[in-house]
């Protein structure tokens, strides 16, 4: 069932045209070819799928770190949905920034969560979201499209994919900035309910403890 409805929205989002998308099921290496050919400075924003607990606490922080790179060489790399770091997208755009998304073929079933403000999309061929493959420190495709054309890295909050790819960036000597941010309370207590685990007794995710320590 899954799989049927990842092509039902690949096949939707095909139909409605309205997304820049560079490829539907692109290598690492397609990718990272892709956005270096754009020639700018590549920020990228790891962090909460969901929403902060205080979006607007966030908003300010990455303000403040836009504020330091040039809109004309520098192009802000996200993961192409709008919750979450994807809510960075707008202001990003209103301060003149180039946009782009790398994200996993597994979105195709979540095709209504694509924010409307990312200039070039890179779908990447990926059973995962994201994060080590199981069992091993080998990035999965998303994720090692998202480390190898990074130059700079700049984490807010996160999960495990987030924890995995600022681990992966650090081994790099990349440069690499953590900010402490919580996920939304409501969202993980209702997810954790939906899903049948406990209630969290934390919401600062699993970035926070390796970076925000």
């Amino acid at each position: 069932m899954g799989r049927i409805r990842q092509l039902y929205g690949r096949i939707v989002l095909q139909l409605r045209g309205k997304y820049p998308v560079v490829g539907w099921s692109m290598t690492p290496d397609e990718a990272v070819s892709f956005i270096r050919g754009l020639r700018k400075t590549v920020l990228t924003f790891i962090g909460f799928s969901t929403d902060f607990e205080d979006q607007k606490e966030v908003l300010k922080i990455v303000q403040g770190v836009l504020a330091k790179h040039p809109p004309d060489s520098t192009l802000i790399n996200i993961g192409a949905t709008r919750g979450g770091v994807g809510s960075i997208y707008p202001l990003a755009k209103s301060m003149g920034f180039l946009t782009s998304g790398i994200i996993s073929t597994e979105a195709f079933a979540f095709y209504n969560d694509l924010s409307e403000h990312v200039d070039h999309i890179c779908f990447i061929k990926d059973r995962l979201w994201g994060g080590y493959q199981p069992g091993s420190k080998e990035l999965s495709p998303t994720s090692r499209a998202m480390v190898d054309c990074s130059d700079i890295f700049i984490g807010i909050g996160g999960n495990d994919v987030a924890r995995d790819e600022l681990l992966a960036a650090r081994d790099l000597g990349k440069p690499l900035e953590f900010f402490p941010a919580e996920m939304n309370h409501e969202w993980a207590i209702r997810s954790a309910r939906q899903s049948g685990k406990p209630q969290p007794t934390t919401f600062w995710g699993a970035a926070h403890e390796v970076f925000g320590k």
